[in-house]
């Protein structure tokens, strides 16, 4: 007997779907993404009684109705993958707009089972659900629970695995009113007839999508039988314009309004209470009239950031010199054990201080990261997205914009490939191609360790006020940025806004520490596989070629000369060293550039740091870790990373703001220049963001360093 489940959640957004994932699978999931897309794919094992249970965590979707990508990575791996059991979590607080993707599932006829979730919060606004009379009414079963604390977790999972032993599923016959039944009533035979996508979608299904206008659909049918295919696109023209010219509605709207008529229906057979008048305002809404306020709300949501900047640095601080001191100690040991000659430079300038530095700012990053989990599980980012949309449609951006910002880095610490994939979600082109070039400009959390070295080397006073500036500074050059794009290469009108907010919870400890490591792991494994590789290959091109035979030649006479003055020799071998470095690869490159970069206050070694930047931001740090360690004299007393910027007659505060700039805003990393092309479509718009990119982070470096030169 098989004794092994394939279960999907699935849901919109917010209705605790994840929290169910995360409650279901604790520490045994794994995440990566849908094959082609960069869609997040959650995938997790766990044993209920003597089922073995593998569940995957769809993404949050309103519709099946490919409108986005995330909708057409849960369609279509509902119906590729074919999942036993599709659990379908719904807010109970929110239940008729909850139960729409609901109708969606039961017209496809997956095997279903619903989540009756946050039944307590809908008791606390005296909303009381009958879920046994919904069961009957939808005719699937309904499980009550609350998965933030795993009640009725048990019982949900004894309804699963009772439906996903059922050889039969019943596809739900929804009624949309004449004109789409008798356009189904023609679809549906020849549909049969030619086979169209048969085994694959119920044929009903099918023409409910062609009615519908999906584009996925529809080339399908056009792909496999382009005549049947015409025919069908004919008909449903023509019910399109008899729609159009008697109810001035297109099919889709008809559609929608018939299943939300359906909804209705089901929801006034006594299946929803309320004991309270539903114009009262709860507990949510009350916090909302602060949070959401036109000039309080703003304010607030400075002071959580200006205290999530405070929480970062001050509990994270003894952490980092901690890794500090325990990398100090790996450079030692490895001193101590190993000859002279490249592989111990390579293993103490390319890996100890070149990888294990941008490890060392793991505690930063992990503090950083578990702030942002208690925002976003507590409901909060969603309010942000809501406050800042005013703000977005001045500078002529959608407020859907708003996540692919704090997705990208808003809030010091994300990344920006996911934000240019989030802009999917714009409906207008020039909106979504504006949101695209300027979300790079956040603090992403591979800026963020450069940020702090800087920061901690010049500022070392005001970590914390530093870094909330730096996030307000990326606001506003990426707003202003927009605004730019907006009157010239990308003009035209914005389009309003809608957003559901969800309700406020506490959030779980389990939770938080899942969300924190998941995204902690990421920056780990990026900096033990990525940012590793790049290191050694930064550190070959800064000691190769090497000195010719003849500079060798002098400096070893030197060296004989001065061999009872250790002084002496300590100096003649960093001249060597940094000779050795001037005549490498990257040396060159880096001194070629120098005559632009130094009206910003850049010498060739920051240069070379900076080109490392353009393959992962991650890496500038890594590079400085070893040009600034290459020819170590005494690795035991070497000072550390940060102090030696600080004594360097090269830098100063002006260079160093001059330097934080530039980082901020220059050409995006090499990853998220692909995923521009990918999204745009061209990889003219990926070079154009390169450019367009660099020349303002150029400016505004040149502008700071050469006011800092005049003040003095």
């Amino acid at each position: 007997m098989n004794t092994s489940i394939h279960l999907a959640l699935a849901g919109n957004p917010n209705a605790g779907k994840t929290t169910l994932f995360n409650q279901l699978t604790g520490a045994r999931q794994h995440v990566g993404n849908y094959p082609g897309v960069t869609v997040e794919k959650k995938e997790g094992f766990f044993s209920h009684k003597e089922w073995k249970v593998k569940v995957v965590d769809l993404p949050g979707t309103y519709s099946l109705t490919a409108y986005s990508v995330e909708e057409l990575v849960a369609r279509d791996y509902l119906v590729n993958e074919k999942p036993d059991v599709v659990v379908n979590i719904v807010d109970a607080v929110n239940l008729e707009r909850n139960l729409y993707l609901t109708c969606q599932f039961l017209e496809l006829g997956v095997p279903l089972v619903i989540a009756l979730n946050m039944i307590d919060a809908a008791e606390k606004r005296g909303i009381t659900i009958d879920a046994t009379e919904l069961s009957r009414l939808l005719g699937v079963p309904v499980v009550p629970i609350i998965a933030r604390t795993g009640r009725g977790v048990t019982e949900l999972l004894d309804a699963a695995v009772a439906v996903s032993r059922e050889q039969e599923q019943q596809q739900a016959l929804l009624r949309y009113g004449s004109d789409i039944d008798n356009a189904l009533r023609y679809f549906i035979p020849l549909i049969q007839e030619n086979s169209l996508l048969a085994g694959i979608f119920p044929p009903r299904w099918i023409a409910l999508k062609i009615l519908e206008n999906d584009e996925q659909i529809i080339s399908r049918i056009m792909q496999a039988d382009p005549v049947t295919g015409q025919q069908l696109l004919s008909r449903s023209e023509n019910v399109t314009q008899h729609l159009r010219s008697t109810l001035d509605a297109y099919p889709e709207a008809v559609i929608a309004d018939h299943r939300y008529g359906f909804i209705k229906s089901i929801l006034r057979q006594g299946v929803v209470a309320r004991a309270f008048n539903e114009d009262r305002l709860y507990a949510s809404d009350k916090i909302d009239k602060v949070v959401t306020h036109r000039l309080l709300g703003p304010l607030l949501m400075a002071a959580i950031l200006f205290g999530l900047y405070s929480f970062t640095f001050g509990w994270s601080a003894f952490l980092v010199d901690w890794l500090s001191l325990l990398f100090d100690a790996f450079g030692r040991v490895a001193d101590a054990a190993l000859p002279d000659g490249p592989i111990k430079s390579m293993l103490i300038a390319g890996v100890i201080n070149g990888a294990g530095g941008v490890l060392g700012f793991v505690p930063i990053i992990m503090f950083m990261f578990f702030g942002i989990a208690v925002l976003e599980d507590s409901g909060y980012l969603a309010r942000a997205a809501f406050m800042m949309d005013r703000i977005f449609h001045f500078f002529g951006l959608h407020g859907s914009s708003v996540m692919p910002f704090i997705v990208s880095g808003g809030i010091a610490g994300g990344c920006a490939v996911p934000g240019v994939f989030a802009a999917r979600t714009l409906r207008s082109p020039k909106e979504r191609m504006a949101t695209l070039l300027t979300v790079p400009f956040m603090n992403c959390g591979a800026k963020l360790p450069v940020l702090t070295l800087i920061i901690a080397a010049f500022f070392t006073n005001h970590q914390t006020e530093y870094m909330f500036a730096a996030t307000l500074l990326t606001w506003l050059v990426a707003l202003l940025a927009a605004k730019f794009l907006r009157l010239t290469v990308l003009r035209g009108e914005s389009t309003p806004f809608v957003m559901e907010l969800p309700p406020y919870r506490f959030p779980t400890i389990r939770g938080l520490l899942i969300h924190t490591w998941e995204r902690t792991w990421q920056y780990m494994k990026k900096a033990g596989t990525v940012i590793l590789g790049i290191s050694i290959l930064l550190w070959a091109m800064m000691t190769y070629p090497g000195l010719p035979a003849n500079q060798a030649e002098d400096f070893a006479a030197m060296r004989v000369r001065a061999a009872a003055s250790p002084e002496q020799l300590e100096q003649i071998s960093q001249q060597e060293a940094e000779a050795g470095l001037r005549n490498s690869i990257a040396g060159r490159i880096g001194l070629a550039i120098e005559p632009l970069s130094q009206y910003a206050g850049f010498d060739w070694r920051t240069n070379i740091a900076l080109l490392g930047g353009f393959a992962a931001k991650e890496v500038i740090i890594s590079t400085l870790g070893t040009a600034y360690s290459l020819g170590e004299t005494d690795p035991e007393n070497a000072a550390p990373l940060k102090e030696r910027l600080a004594s360097d007659p090269h830098w100063n505060r002006a260079t160093a703001l001059a330097f934080l700039i530039f980082v901020m805003f220059y050409a995006p990393c090499f990853v998220t220049v692909v995923a521009i092309a990918k999204e745009s479509g061209s990889w003219k718009w990926a070079a154009f963001s390169i450019a367009f990119n660099t020349s303002v982070a150029s400016l505004l470096a040149v502008t700071i360093f050469q006011i800092g030169l005049l003040l003095g």
